[in-house]
Order: C-alpha cells, then structure tokens, then sequence
C-alpha cells in the first residue's frame, strides 16, 4: 500500500492558518467534483460570505461545509476540529479527553465530546466494508468482573466478538470488534452479517454458539481450542493489543462507551500502514459522517 509522508505540525499550521483555508479545504472534501444540493441535487449555487454558507439556486437550500455531518451545529472553530483530527490521527496509542483539553485548552467535556464525534466518524467508516477471504473469529471479555462471578464465558466483564481477517500470506488485515450482550447464536449471526462477506472462510473454536450461524453463508471450519497451537494466533495478539490500548490511555472505561473506543482502535488497525495519509483520511471521515448530539452520550 503506497504511503504518504508523514503530516508534520509546519505543515498544518501552514495549510490551515485561518478559518477561511479550513473551510476551502472542507468545501473540497465535501464536494470533489463541485457543490451538489443535497435537497435537489442541483449544482449551481452562490455564496453567503457573511454567514458562511452556500444557497442552492434551485431550491434556495443554504448549505455548509459542517451541516449533516458530525460537526454539525458545533460552537467549536475548523481550527479547533482540524487540530484536533490532526492531534488524534498522528498518536497510534489513543489521545485522550485530558490530553486534548490541555494543548487545546478546552473544557474537558468539550474535548470529550469532540473527540466521541471523531470516534463516531471512524466507526461509520468501518461499517461501510465487510472482512472476506479467511476470516479468524472469536470472542473476549474487557472491563472488571463481580466478586465471586465465573470465569471465561460465564464471566459478568463485558463481552466482546471479533473478527480478523487474513490475507493470502496469513497476515492479518482488517479487524472489527463488536460489544455484546450475550454469546447466542442469533448474536453471532448478526455479527457476521453485518461484518463478514457470504463465501468467506471462517475459522473458530469449537464453541456451539459458532456452528450453527457460521455455517448456514460461510465454509465453517472448527477445532478444539488448544493453547499449544497456532490457532487463532492473530486474532488473540490482537485482542491483547486492543486491551493494552483501551487501559493504557482511557482509564476507568466503562461498559457505556467502551464500543466507541474498540472501533477507535479497529479504525487506526486497519489503516495502520498509510502513514500520513490517514490525517487526510479522518478528516475526509468526518466531512460523510452523520450527526451525534451530546445527548446520544449520556
């Protein structure tokens, strides 16, 4: 995959030194081949300096760079956005609500709202590809158990599916990871619908809950699950790296928003070799994503 070099902080504060520059920049993410209504679908339009917003001519719909998408109706600057999307995409370890309220100096439920929205965008990002070829899948537990709970499937921590798929050399590619309220078959079912393409290969252990779902669109191949082996070695280290990256930088996470930041870490996996394309790429996430009010949060 053919990579960038690497976004430096010269190189943002130069083309984004004022909200203008920001907005031209948005403007051309939003709209690579020239504004589109997104009423009427007409293309012609004039512009609304004072309010910064562009009026269809057909439908007089007035349009702008930040509307429908997740920033919408923000009171934050596009310097402010822009930092912060650069500040996120560049530390592969996570940025956390304290960090960014301290270099941005915002208040810390501004910054924690800010950068849900981000993680927003990644997540919608993800959900538009589905793993395919050999799929390794399997669930774990992420959070603090009750005194006295079972261990392992029986355990009250938070349940966790993933999936990981591999490319012709066995390496892995893509991940995706999914909070759950239970390991049931019909739970397992929904989970490789909505993440693994029909056809695949799909490699697990020989958990009941995977035989029945997996092998109805996919060629289900299982085993007893030995330590001692190789199976599903990928897919386990990369369940110890999520789980590093959700305690080492996001303290105290509960189960509310813990989904949020799996799909945090699914996105910076599964672009993890385009360098400093990936500031670019965020950025351009943002721009097509839905809006997410702070009450969807609390």
């Amino acid at each position: 995959m053919a990579t960038k070099k690497r976004v430096g902080l010269e190189d943002i504060q130069r083309r984004f030194d004022t909200e203008d520059a920001c907005r031209d920049y948005l403007f051309k993410l939003r709209w690579p081949d020239g504004f589109v209504c997104p009423v009427c679908g007409c293309r012609e339009y004039y512009s609304i300096t004072t309010r910064h917003k562009y009026a269809c001519k057909s439908c007089r719909y007035q349009a702008s760079v930040t509307a429908g998408t997740v920033m919408d109706r923000s009171h934050l600057s596009l310097r402010t956005w822009i930092w912060a999307i650069y500040l996120v995409s560049r530390d592969k370890r996570g940025y956390s609500a304290m960090q960014l309220s301290r270099v941005l100096n915002l208040p810390y439920n501004t910054a924690w709202f800010l950068l849900h929205r981000i993680r927003n965008a990644m997540a919608e990002r993800d959900s538009r590809y589905l793993l395919k070829g050999i799929v390794e899948l399997d669930d774990t537990y992420l959070g603090k158990t009750k005194k006295g709970s079972k261990r392992g499937r029986g355990t009250t921590k938070n349940k966790v599916v993933i999936a990981l798929s591999k490319g012709e050399d066995g390496k892995p590619q893509y991940v995706k990871m999914q909070v759950v309220a239970d390991l049931k078959g019909k739970t397992i079912t929904a989970f490789a619908k909505s993440s693994i393409a029909d056809g695949s290969t799909v490699q697990t252990d020989a958990y009941h809950s995977y035989r029945k779902p997996l092998a109805e669109k996919y060629q289900h191949e299982y085993q007893v699950f030995d330590a001692d082996l190789d199976m599903l070695k990928w897919l386990h280290i990369i369940v110890s790296n999520a789980k590093a990256f959700v305690s080492g930088t996001f303290h105290g996470l509960g189960k509310k928003h813990l989904q949020s930041y799996l799909d945090e870490y699914c996105y910076r996996f599964n672009r993890r070799a385009m360098g400093g394309v990936i500031f670019d790429r965020l950025l351009l996430a943002v721009t097509q994503s839905a809006p997410l009010r702070f009450a969807d949060l609390t």
